[in-house]
């Protein structure tokens, strides 16, 4: 496009096939970024005008022709502010007549150059903490604590609200960016431990502090801490997370100890693309929010997603993140991928099955969509990156052999799949299988040199071979220590 001339495509993040729809959401999305009764920074007001002027010409067919018509040839150029690498677990697909497995791992990372001229997005953050009855004494301690340390922490332009909930809700500290730190510090400390634990009450209420400064230039995020289960209300937190996706709203779960529900946590987390922690000793509790904070600090696009069209006789049978916060995707449209930090790239795992008809060509199509990713600290709209993962076929198997990187992440994500098996077997009450299991794992971790979690694997399996139960805290240190491995597969110099 001449200098002059603006893209109108590009100025709404779009490709030039997008549909109406896709025009529409754009504009939507970015109006809300730039509307000038939200935004006040110098040139937004142009900005938001030039999106409405591409919106009014590519919403009408008729102009969009006409203007479709004086472009020049598009030329596919690197992506601006992502780079993304895809390797494969193999070289090509054979024909036989059975389905076929197979790997994809994607990595995302940021542009080089791009690292140092976009700021780290400001925070919208709200801590929704459980303070019923269980958290009594260290715990609570502990995490009045930190959150106090937390408010210190906060840059100017942050947002840090405080939720405590047990078998209801109430706002410790409200959303504000200028807070009378010394007045709500006095709050957190009167906080004391009642009551049951409903966690709905507490997301609810989260959710809706985040919603009072929410802002699509910022990184909004619910970190929910807790040490109990929740019962009869699990359906309407998974719904407040459906919404919280929808407004890219990220939640991370917490669980302190072994009474918690793990699965309903990541349940939670894993629909805005987060996960869940699990936190054994009150003590690390600070640790694990200290952390948390930085690496939302650290964020470079604050989540990822994956659309795409599902071909015939091939399926996307399995998501996992590897990093930077280890956990599986919820299958659905669009996948959320996770985010990207600035100083950790993005790994992603995709599982294909292929069923034989779909191998009577060349080549078959695994996966034909785009990546769109949040950059919060970016004003205008960023286009998606567009995503084809074909594999040749062949009549006869290769010997190459696949990039070490992707053989490193498939044999730790071995491992978590290995304990997953333990823990459905146990769950059915298959006590000997589920040991079985966990000797399995614990020769590969020694053969991996993970002495300490082998241990406890075979720990664990003494124990349902004999209790025909797990120890106190054995299911989740077998799931977050093999979940930990993840992030070691991502770290290795590129081959």
């Amino acid at each position: 496009m001449s200098a002059n001339r603006p893209d109108h495509y590009a100025t709404l993040g779009v490709f030039r096939d997008a549909t109406q729809e896709e025009i529409k959401h754009a504009y939507i999305e970015a109006a809300q970024r730039l509307h000038p009764d939200k935004n006040t920074a110098a040139g937004e007001t142009e900005l938001f005008l030039g999106i409405q002027q591409a919106y009014e010409i590519l919403s009408n067919p008729k102009r969009r022709s006409q203007y479709d018509a004086t472009l020049p040839p598009e030329i596919i150029e690197p992506h601006k502010f992502i780079r993304h690498e895809i390797l494969y677990s193999r070289p090509s697909l054979v024909q036989v007549r059975e389905d076929q497995l197979l790997y994809a791992l994607l990595e995302i990372e940021p542009a080089e150059k791009q690292l140092e001229a976009i700021p780290a997005p400001p925070l919208n953050i709200c801590l929704v903490l459980d303070r019923s009855t269980s958290m009594q004494g260290e715990k609570m301690d502990i995490m009045k604590a930190t959150s106090i340390q937390l408010m210190r922490s906060l840059r100017p332009q942050d947002v840090l609200s405080i939720v405590a909930f047990s078998d209801r809700a109430e706002v410790i500290v409200p959303a504000s960016i200028s807070l009378d730190k010394k007045r709500q510090e006095s709050s957190v400390q009167m906080m004391h431990a009642s009551g049951g634990t409903e966690i709905y009450h507490g997301l609810e209420a989260g959710l809706r502090e985040v919603r009072r400064t929410l802002d699509p230039t910022r990184v909004n995020h619910i970190i929910l801490l807790t040490d109990g289960n929740t019962y009869g209300d699990e359906q309407e937190c998974l719904r407040l997370a459906d919404e919280a996706a929808a407004g890219n709203v990220g939640i991370t779960g917490m669980g302190i100890g072994h009474e918690w529900n793990d699965i309903f946590l990541d349940a939670i987390a894993a629909k805005t693309g987060g996960s869940s922690a699990y936190i054994s000793k009150p003590k690390d509790i600070e640790k694990f929010l200290v952390d948390k904070f930085k690496s939302l600090t650290s964020t470079y696009a604050d989540e990822v997603v994956l659309e795409f069209t599902p071909q015939e006789n091939v399926r996307v049978n399995f998501a996992f993140r590897l990093q930077p916060e280890g956990g599986q995707i919820e299958s659905g449209m669009p996948l959320r991928l996770g985010p990207i930090l600035r100083d950790t790239p993005l790994h992603v795992m995709l599982e294909f099955i292929i069923s034989p008809p779909a191998l009577t060509g060349d080549d078959v199509l695994l996966l034909n969509g785009f990546l769109k990713p949040s950059i919060a600290s970016q004003s205008m709209p960023v286009t998606p990156i567009r995503l084809r993962l074909t594999r040749p076929v062949q009549q006869d198997p290769t010997a190459d052999t696949p990039p070490t990187r992707i053989l490193k992440a498939l044999s730790r994500l071995t491992l978590y799949r290995m304990q997953e098996r333990a823990q459905a077997a146990a769950s059915q009450g298959n006590y000997d299988a589920a040991a079985r299991h966990l000797q399995n794992l614990a020769t590969h971790l020694l053969s991996q040199g993970e002495t300490a979690i082998a241990k406890t694997a075979m720990l664990e399996a003494q124990s349902l071979e004999n209790m025909r139960a797990w120890s106190a805290s054995g299911s989740k240190d077998i799931k977050y220590k093999t979940r930990a491995l993840l992030l070691g597969s991502g770290k290795e110099k590129k081959s």
